[in-house]
Formats: structure tokens, C-alpha cells, sequence
């Protein structure tokens, strides 16, 4: 991210220090990458530092002419952020870090009063959930685009019928109505697991402090409501607790819906197959070979199939991480935030190009026609002896002997 902030001179100038020097290699180290992660933070870490200084207004710690300034003050940072001209050094560590440096450059004593009631942990979970909620909505949004998609791909192809597989062999006759219906379905339950957990995280945790709340009389309540949350987390240490257990709702949702995506490009790729041929992707959405002049490749198919493991694999990471701790926070936590702002955009980007793969994807009604040989209807002749009256054991043996002689 383009553009700098004044680099702090000492180990003085962090939020936490008391004072005493901090070794260059640990102080690197423990910021870790945070310098870099929370520049997608900073917009929301400003949100919420106005509804926070709204607050102290409100309840009396800051004056109304205290809280303008230092509204306008983050709007400018939040313009800035925008525009790339604000970043994050490592010495700074974190975006609050940052933040509140900058206040306190540009309007002196009083950008010292904007940590007033509240810790650079319930700071950093509020930024996170509502970077959260604006990332389910957009994640909801490609869901539906995508739903669309496949309800197009349907209504032109859905009556053509071909082979159905089980254990990678013809089975029964199937139809593309019924294949893109089960996608069309999956990801409508996705949307609804998508629901039930942006129901879970639409809680402030903003006024908890580090987990035991503040010695100070705030109003959580005013805070909450300006952020848009649906409700106050009210238990100081469950705010810290269910850092690292919603990350995991999160992740989990997001790797139900790469699952789904995975198992549709497998199709896809399966079903286009020169040899099989029942599908036929459009040259703007394969890519050739260095070597071979004749290669289609189904490249966007096969990476969409890979980055579900991805995905799957940092569910597991974020989960592992916070495991095993003891109430309250730890710096172990600090390692699922980039896991989770990794696993929204391998999501977002997988469902947005989805869409013009179904928009460029045609099926060949004659390959299908000729792949439903005899043996698909196997089933449809056991039964037509059961309607008759013959035992379906007895059916199903007289079938048997016919195809397996």
C-alpha cells in the first residue's frame, strides 16, 4: 500500500510501552505481519474510533467541539486510507498504532484521549467484525450472481439428459435440469449458513476492554447501535473468547461453499473431457499449452478446485492456533487474522469467476445423446417387471443376468 506515515522514533511511542527498550529482533517478530493486514482494517478501525469518541461525547468525557475534531480528523484518515496515501510501518505494529500516532500529531493532547475506555483488543474485534459483515455481504451478493448463473445455464440446457456416475461409471440417466439444480440448491444452503453465522458475529464487542471491561462509565449501547451491530456482547471475557470461535464459524462457511465449488469444477472439467464430450467451454475460458498448439485447458477450473484445500486448510490452521489456550487474550490469536482475510478473497474471487464459466459453458446434446447406452436403464427394467408383479429380488437377478453375461 502506496504512500507513508512519520516513522516513530522509539519504543516510547508504542501504545503499550512503559518505557523500557524493546529488542529490534523481538519487536519485529512479534509485530509480525500485522503492519500489512491491517491496512484492510483501517477503514473499520476509523468507523469504529468515531463511534467510539461519539460515545465519550455522549457520556461526558469529551466535549462536542473535542469529538468533531477528532471525527474529522479520522475521516481524513479514513479519505487517506482510501486513496493508499495512508500505511502502516513496521515499528507501528498494528493500525491503531498508527491511527492514533496520527491523531496525536495533528491535534496534539487530544488524540491521546481517543483510547479512552477501551483496549487495543476489544479495538481490534470490533474492526474485525464489522470487516466481517461487510465481507458476508459481498460474499451473499457473489452467491446469488452465481445462482443466477447456473439458473440460466438451466433453463437453456436443462432438458438434455446424460450418463448419471456412481464410483466414476455410468449409473442411471440423469439431466443437466437435475445436475444444476443440486449446485443451484447447495449454494442457497450456503446462504443460509451464511445467515446463521453473520447472526452470531453481529455482536460489539467495543467497550470490553481486554476482556475484563473498563473501569469507566461508557455506554456500550450507544456505540453498538451507531456501528449497526444487532446487540452488545455483553461478557468482557467471552468477547475475547470467541476470537478465534467466530473465526472458525467463518471459515467454516467459506469452506463449505469453496467444497461445493471444488466438486463443481471437478464436473466440469470430468464432463468436458474430449473423450466424454457432454460439455464444451468456450476458448475464452480455457487457456493453451507452450508446446502443444491443440491444448484447451481447463486452468480457472482446476484452481478453483486447489484453493478449496486452501481454504479448508486454514480453517484448520485458525482453529489449531486457538486451541489449548486459557481464558483471556493471547498473541497466538495474532495468527488468524491473515488466514482470515486470505480465506474472504480466495472465496469472493472463486465465486466471481464461476459466473462467466457457466455463462461460457455449453452442453452437445449429440455426445450425450449417444453416451445413454442400454445399461442406464437398468433400473427402469427392474422396476417395469415390479409393476407387474415380479419380486424385486427376483427382478433385479433377471436384469443382472442380462447385462452381466
Amino acid at each position: 500500500m502506496p504512500g507513508e506515515t512519520e516513522r516513530p522514533s522509539n519504543t516510547n511511542d508504542k501504545l503499550w510501552s512503559g518505557g523500557d527498550a524493546l529488542n529490534k529482533e523481538v519487536e519485529l517478530f512479534t509485530a509480525g505481519d500485522d503492519y500489512l493486514t491491517d491496512g484492510y482494517l483501517i477503514e473499520y478501525d476509523c468507523i469504529a474510533s468515531i463511534a467510539h469518541a461519539k460515545m465519550l461525547a455522549h457520556t461526558g468525557v469529551l466535549t462536542k467541539q473535542e469529538c468533531k475534531r477528532l471525527v474529522d480528523e479520522l475521516q481524513t484518515i479514513r479519505k487517506r486510507a482510501a486513496k493508499g496515501t495512508f500505511t502502516i510501518t513496521p515499528e507501528q505494529e498494528d493500525g491503531h498504532t498508527a491511527i492514533e500516532q496520527h491523531l496525536t500529531r495533528t491535534l496534539g493532547d487530544l488524540g491521546k484521549k481517543i483510547h479512552t475506555g477501551r483496549s487495543r483488543n476489544d479495538q481490534v474485534l470490533t474492526a474485525l467484525r464489522l470487516y466481517y459483515k461487510t465481507q458476508l455481504h459481498r460474499i451473499e451478493s457473489h452467491i446469488e450472481e452465481l445462482i443466477n448463473s447456473i439458473r440460466q445455464f438451466k433453463k437453456k440446457f436443462g432438458g438434455i439428459t446424460f450418463p448419471g456416475y456412481t464410483h466414476t461409471r455410468k449409473a442411471m440417466p440423469s439431466s443437466f435440469r437435475i445436475w444444476a439444480g443440486m449446485y443451484m440448491d447447495a449454494l442457497s444452503d450456503n446462504k443460509q449458513l451464511l445467515k446463521s453465522v453473520r447472526r452470531i458475529i453481529d455482536q460489539s464487542p467495543l467497550g470490553t476492554g481486554a476482556g475484563y471491561g473498563v473501569p469507566l462509565n461508557i455506554d456500550r449501547s450507544y456505540s453498538a447501535k451507531m456501528l449497526g451491530f444487532s446487540k452488545v456482547q455483553k461478557n468482557p471475557m467471552y468477547a475475547q473468547h470467541s476470537r478465534g470461535k467466530f473465526e472458525s464459524m467463518l471459515l467454516h462457511l467459506l469452506s463449505q461453499v469453496m467444497y461445493d465449488l471444488n466438486r463443481c469444477a471437478a464436473d466440469i472439467i470430468f464432463f468436458s473431457l474430449p473423450e466424454l464430450g457432454y460439455l464444451e467451454l468456450s476458448a475464452k475460458i480455457t487457456t493453451g499449452s507452450s508446446i502443444m498448439p491443440h491444448k484447451k485447458n481447463p486452468d480457472v477450473l482446476e484452481l478453483v478446485r486447489a484453493k478449496y484445500h486452501t481454504v479448508a486448510a486454514l480453517e484448520l490452521q485458525v482453529r489449531n492456533t486457538t486451541a489449548n489456550l486459557i481464558s483471556g487474550y493471547h498473541r497466538d490469536i495474532q495468527e488468524t487474522k491473515g488466514p482470515v482475510l486470505k480465506c474472504f478473497t480466495i472465496t469472493g474471487a472463486s465465486l466471481k469467476i464461476m459466473k462467466p464459466v457457466f455463462e461460457n459453458l455449453t452442453v452437445l446434446p449429440d455426445a450425450c445423446s449417444a453416451a445413454m447406452t442400454d445399461e442406464l436403464f437398468a433400473v427402469e427394467e427392474v422396476y417395469s417387471l415390479v409393476a407387474r408383479g415380479v419380486p424385486f429380488r427376483e427382478a433385479y437377478r433377471r436384469v443382472a443376468q442380462k447385462y452381466n453375461k
